[in-house]
């Protein structure tokens, strides 16, 4: 993370800061974009099959871990919207703005609060004829998941956000790491990824996580447009980019 952890650090000299999630958003919905296998959805009981979600754009389900009114800590999501076009600016702009609101602030929080209220069965029931199809999953569960553990001492840990690709990112910690033969101190992310095995396999996903990690550790500034790191690795790693890099983004276990 040296060149992201950099970018930010000039962002916050000029007055202006970016959470490290938010260039996971970035990075992701341009990654997901670019992989169709990925914005799909399994659906059918006595026909199983998979559906392509129908858009337009990619969205994402942001878990936000903040603390309620009587000090303790809960777990509120809330799907973001047309992040492949986003620049970096518009998706912190969206953080910020539904990390500071109140819970009954929240798009969807009056549905959630009536599903409460009803018996389990009714309220199971209910919050399953809500989720059907595949444009009413993809508006309540957005395209992919983002969730972020940050603020805690954890280095890996995987979670399921009901979307086919959960992206799971835990704290940037200073770790040594072996470049050209030396050990260097340098911020480290373990990025994780849970999926969903009956929308794509384990290459296609392993192909999203590394779009990811590609474009993070060759983070190069606000890169516009729905490409994957991979495909466009000419224009995160210019020549000689690599060379006195620092920073990495493991994918964890």
């Amino acid at each position: 993370m040296t060149r992201v952890a950099a970018h930010r650090a000039a962002a916050r000299a000029r007055g202006r800061r970016y959470a490290y999630v938010t260039y996971l958003l970035h990075a992701a919905a341009r990654v997901v974009a670019a992989h169709p296998e990925a914005r799909a959805v399994a659906t059918g009981l006595l026909r199983p099959r998979t559906v392509p979600l129908p858009g337009p754009g990619v969205s994402a389900k942001l878990a936000l871990d903040t603390p309620a009114e009587d000090g303790t800590r809960t777990v509120r999501t809330v799907v973001l919207p047309g992040l492949e076009s986003l620049p970096l600016d518009g998706v912190q702009d969206l953080v910020d703005r539904y990390r500071r609101a109140a819970p009954g602030e929240l798009p969807g929080a009056r549905a959630v609060r009536a599903l409460c209220v009803l018996p389990p069965p009714l309220g199971e029931l209910a919050f399953r004829l809500g989720m059907r199809g595949p444009a009413a999953r993809e508006r309540r569960m957005g395209t992919f998941a983002v969730s972020s553990l940050g603020h805690r001492a954890v280095d890996v840990f995987h979670a399921y956000g009901g979307a086919a690709v959960t992206f799971c990112a835990a704290r940037v910690v200073q770790r040594p790491l072996v470049r050209g033969g030396r050990v260097r101190a340098a911020p480290v992310l373990r990025l994780s990824l849970t999926f969903d095995h009956r929308v794509l396999d384990g290459a296609a996903a392993a192909d999203v996580l590394d779009g990811v990690v590609t474009r993070l550790e060759g983070w190069h500034g606000d890169l516009p447009g729905p490409r994957d790191g991979r495909a466009a690795s000419g224009a995160l790693r210019p020549p000689g980019a690599d060379e006195g890099a620092e920073g990495t983004v493991g994918s964890g276990p």
